[in-house]
């Protein structure tokens, strides 16, 4: 008798320990689900390697796959390029282009999504409050991505974040906060236009404009990492003393919120009916109750393929300007950055007890 089929989980994730972290959890979520999952961590930037993750894949005969972005919104430079390196590893592999999947390329309104990330942020306004700050500015700060992605290549990134503020505000507003807020854009690299308004240049108007407090939400990043330990919280909080606002609050990263690892289970569980083969035919698609877009790789891919959109995929070590191996480096000297900031850590660490 052959053994019964098992579901399993990759996630694609932002670089950061908090992945491994969340793999544990959220295979237990699935479990009290009735999933007998595995989880696997796939990194673009860091270890584990998507490559590596997908050895694993292999190596332990999994038999149905559910791809799951850690990106709650899509774009063809985060979500995108890691699912066009997977389409690639498909492709050229009979044992993987056999193997049952599903992807879920976005989950940005999911209702359990929205209302951690409304938690999230009543938490920090309320300790605003307490501080005599109760007009806070809620300022959303998400990560950029060049312009043209948008206007020429039809990233649909912008108007996912524009309605993914929309619905974390309308959820604010059932629960009675009034106060204003604000959406910008961080992270740019290269000469080139990224979408705006620059978070640093609207931290600054707002300063003009006699804000007193703030209450700063990482919108785009699910797990604490360099943009938000270092850019957010050092950077951009320097910027806004220097600017007037001198009470300020961080809504931390959602991690291993237990609202939000709920919610990413039942994604992955309402996901499995619609797993196919890219060497078989793709079953009929659908939309899950809670608003799963869920679709076999290829198809997503050809979906991106007859548009003419691109999503880039990293071919040679390096070339100049902002170009389709940008992204990639951009994350390694990112993550670069960030083990050095915590080897110099420890280095002052060890040295403080001497």
């Amino acid at each position: 008798m052959a053994p019964p089929p098992t579901a399993h989980t990759t996630n694609l994730s932002p670089p950061s320990s908090f992945a491994l972290v969340r793999r544990v959890v959220l295979q237990a979520a699935l479990q009290k689900r009735g999933i007998d999952a595995t989880c696997y961590v796939a990194m673009r930037y860091w270890t584990p390697f998507t490559e590596e993750a997908v050895d694993r894949v292999k190596l332990d005969g999994i038999n149905k796959l559910v791809i799951l972005p850690l990106y709650p919104q899509f774009s063809i430079s985060t979500s995108g390029s890691s699912l066009r390196l997977l389409e690639k590893l498909f492709a050229e592999d009979l044992e993987l282009r056999n193997l049952d999947h599903t992807v879920i390329p976005s989950w940005y309104q999911r209702p359990g999504y929205v209302n951690a990330m409304a938690d999230l942020i009543v938490g920090s306004l309320d300790r605003l409050e307490a501080r005599g700050e109760p007009n806070a500015e809620i300022f959303f700060s998400a990560h950029g991505v060049p312009k043209s992605y948008v206007e020429d290549a039809g990233d649909p990134y912008k108007e996912e974040m524009e309605q993914c503020v929309s619905l974390i505000v309308a959820e604010l507003r059932r629960r009675g906060v009034k106060n204003d807020f604000t959406l910008a854009y961080q992270s740019r690299v290269g000469p080139v236009e990224w979408l705006q308004p620059y978070t640093e240049d609207a931290i600054v108007a707002l300063g003009k404009r006699g804000l007193t407090s703030m209450c700063t939400v990482p919108i785009s990043f699910v797990s604490e990492h360099i943009e938000t330990l270092e850019e957010i919280d050092m950077e951009y909080r320097e910027l806004a003393e220097e600017s007037g606002i001198k009470e300020w609050e961080r809504v931390p990263a959602l991690n291993v919120n237990q609202v939000f690892i709920d919610d990413l289970a039942e994604a992955v569980v309402e996901s499995l009916p619609y797993a196919g083969s890219v060497a078989g035919r793709e079953k009929k698609l659908g939309t899950g109750s809670g608003l799963v877009p869920v679709t076999g790789l290829n198809t997503l891919m050809d979906i991106y393929d007859r548009e003419n959109l691109a999503i880039p995929v990293p071919e040679r070590l390096w070339e100049p300007g902002w170009n389709k191996n940008a992204e990639l480096w951009n994350g390694r000297i990112a993550m670069a950055g960030w083990v050095a900031v915590l080897l110099v850590s420890a280095v002052q660490f060890l040295f403080s007890d001497l």
